[in-house]
């Protein structure tokens, strides 16, 4: 029971930052999700054991340029980015060869973007013409699915959807969660549809958006419970009382946020 009131605590805390931070949008939460994102990639990093090594130093710097990149755009096109980043650590894992494994050179470019570039579209969605009601989309598919897919796994559950992988989820929690989470978006819709100026063909695609994004939060999800199966892990960190580290509660919400802002960038902004 102590551990449900710490859990609950810790997640309305959350809740409460992340009010605050989205509905500010701007450069404070620039400024947050890069300090999101580097402690998500020290956790990452952790794993792999280059946590404090100069691959992993890279990595954070890597981190901070395209942050910052995001407020002043002087790198006008993104491949730049990819392949300094890529020639750079390769020159690290080559000129001190064979300090560094390859896997590790690896596990450190892919930490980047898996989480830092992954991530920043909770930002880039927020600074979209009606973004700041848009955001909200992203939390609605990932938390909103994972309260429901869970609520109803617990009620009905009985075929397993990864019995190796993630022994507790179910089909039946899986399809809870993506029809609750299109109707939590249809809800949410309807609620500000006069302020989001939404015509019908853009509210159904809002709901079809919500329904995509609880599939691919859950992908993300079982993602990082597989990384964690692979290094035999239980939880990435402690920084979150009752949830572990800041990639398992943003699981989910990485793989979900650049989904949402993509869709929404095609199908809804003119």
């Amino acid at each position: 029971m102590k551990s449900f009131w710490i859990r609950l605590g810790s997640g309305i805390v959350l809740v409460i930052l992340a009010l605050c931070f989205l509905i500010a949008g701007g450069d404070l939460l620039l400024a947050a999700s890069g300090l999101i994102s580097l402690i998500g990639l020290y956790e990452l990093y952790r794993v792999f054991q280059i946590e404090k090594n100069i691959v992993g130093a890279m990595g954070y710097l890597a981190v901070i340029l395209y942050i910052c990149n995001l407020k002043f755009a002087f790198l006008s096109d993104f491949r730049f980015f990819v392949l300094g980043l890529l020639v750079f650590m390769t020159s690290v894992y080559v000129f001190r060869y064979p300090k560094y494994r390859t896997e590790q050179l690896l596990a450190a470019f892919f930490g980047v973007f898996y989480v830092a570039v992954m991530l920043s579209c909770v930002y880039l969605t927020r600074m979209l013409p009606g973004g700041a009601y848009m955001v909200w989309l992203i939390f609605l598919c990932s938390w909103g699915c994972d309260t429901c897919a869970y609520a109803v796994g617990v009620l009905f559950g009985k075929h397993k959807m990864t019995p190796i992988l993630s022994p507790k989820k179910s089909w039946e929690g899986a399809i809870g969660g993506v029809i609750g989470s299109a109707l939590l978006t249809l809800i949410y819709c309807m609620v500000f549809r006069s302020r989001m100026q939404l015509t019908e063909r853009e509210l159904i695609f809002f709901v079809l958006i919500g329904a995509v994004g609880a599939v691919i939060s859950m992908i993300g999800d079982l993602t990082a419970s597989a990384i964690k199966r692979n290094y035999q892990i239980k939880d990435y960190g402690k920084l979150i009382p009752g949830h572990g580290g800041i990639l398992d509660r943003f699981d989910s919400v990485i793989f979900t946020a650049p989904v949402i802002y993509y869709l929404t960038c095609y199908l809804v902004i003119k």
